[in-house]
């Protein structure tokens, strides 16, 4: 295999966890690990310009090959310039496959060993995404990332419908390594196995044995409780390669991006803070505020004290206010203070692990999130 265009390097790892920080390099720029990427699923992170979303702290973003293949077309997007500039954003981009609309919108899918058959949900047409094509649309989109096409199954599932979907998961990963030839895109394997963990291993070293420029898990938080989540991730994470770059996928409240950082996660994905940003909640370091609740009519501190983003220039009297009148200013500046708000902890995770206290900061995070959730009456 060619040496990657895409690599990832180590900076310290906490003492008492298996949490590291590092740096990975792209064509596009260098992302600081832990890392988290807004989701752009259409080629847009929700009413936010690319510009504020690069001041929320994000350094690396991703987009979803389904989307854009059916709107506007990945052919398109090439003959525009590929998808940086179609978007308007220079740093780098993760591409998934389309894995996961196999699992969101299983009523549309049909799944054999050719590939996934999905009705549109935009117009109905019958749209085949095979191995080979999944890695086709992201050579056209151009992404610094692509990822492997993979099965993914609701949590639980019977153990025979999770080995099937692991193992024609490792097939599909060895068609996309065969299919993937753009030179400046790195290609990340993707581990599945449900909660067992003896499959997860498995499917690990098969795909180890493939050989790929970084290894995601997949198929988690996908109906599971968190505890069985963190469990696989315990058993799983510090199995990966210690030299690759190591992502969870879409994977998302504050106390799951740090319990999978103690496993020895690298990079993060999840549309929690802008959708729940949408729907007027608010994430701060005390706990979440859900600013329609009437205590904040005449509030005059802003989300958080500290925080540099442009929500919090404003009350939460008038935060509140911008809901209530169903104003779309309101929903843009939860999502950019939600954005912020993550990019502010992966920071705080990151020089916690570099100064060697990372086990006590997380345990002071988790008390304090065990102690305010209910602060605000929801």
């Amino acid at each position: 295999m060619a040496s990657s265009p895409v690599r990832w390097s180590l900076e310290a790892v906490d003492a008492q966890t298996h949490a590291r920080t590092g740096v990975l390099s792209t064509p596009r720029g260098e992302v600081q690990t832990p890392c988290f990427m807004p989701v752009g699923t259409q080629g847009a992170v929700k009413g936010l310009d690319p510009e504020w979303v690069r001041r929320t702290g994000a350094e690396m973003i991703l987009a979803n090959t389904y989307h854009l293949a059916l709107r506007p077309g990945a052919e398109l997007v090439a003959e525009l310039g590929g998808l940086h500039r179609f978007m308007g954003w220079q740093g780098p981009i993760l591409t998934d496959s389309g894995g996961f609309q196999v699992f969101s919108l299983s009523q549309l899918v049909r799944v054999d060993e050719a590939g996934v058959v999905f009705r549109s949900h935009v117009d109905g047409q019958v749209v085949h995404l095979s191995p080979e094509r999944a890695v086709e649309i992201q050579h056209l989109l151009g992404s610094d990332v692509a990822m492997v096409l993979d099965h993914v199954v609701r949590l639980p599932s019977d153990p025979r419908t999770v080995e099937e979907a692991m193992q024609r998961s490792v097939r599909w990963a060895a068609r996309c390594r065969e299919a993937h030839r753009r030179e400046d895109q790195a290609l990340f394997g993707i581990v599945q196995g449900g909660l067992d963990v003896s499959l997860r291993r498995r499917c690990l070293e098969q795909l180890q044995q493939i050989g790929f420029d970084g290894y995601a898990v997949g198929g988690l938080s996908v109906g599971e409780p968190p505890e069985e989540m963190y469990r696989v991730l315990r058993a799983t994470v510090p199995e990966m390669p210690p030299e690759k770059p190591r992502y969870l996928m879409g994977v998302g409240r504050p106390q799951d991006l740090l319990e999978a950082i103690a496993c020895g996660v690298d990079m993060f994905d999840c549309v929690m803070p802008t959708r729940n940003g949408r729907n007027a909640m608010a994430f701060t370091a005390q706990g979440p505020i859900r600013i329609r609740n009437r205590r904040y009519r005449a509030d005059k501190r802003p989300l958080e004290e500290d925080c540099p983003c442009l929500a919090c220039r404003h009350s939460r009297a008038y935060l509140r206010h911008l809901f209530q009148a169903r104003e779309m200013l309101g929903p843009v500046l939860l999502s950019l203070h939600n954005l912020t708000y993550y990019q502010r902890l992966l920071h705080q995770a990151r020089e916690a692990i570099r100064q060697g206290r990372f086990a006590a900061w997380h345990g002071q995070q988790q008390r304090r999130w065990a102690q305010e959730c209910q602060a605000d009456g929801s």
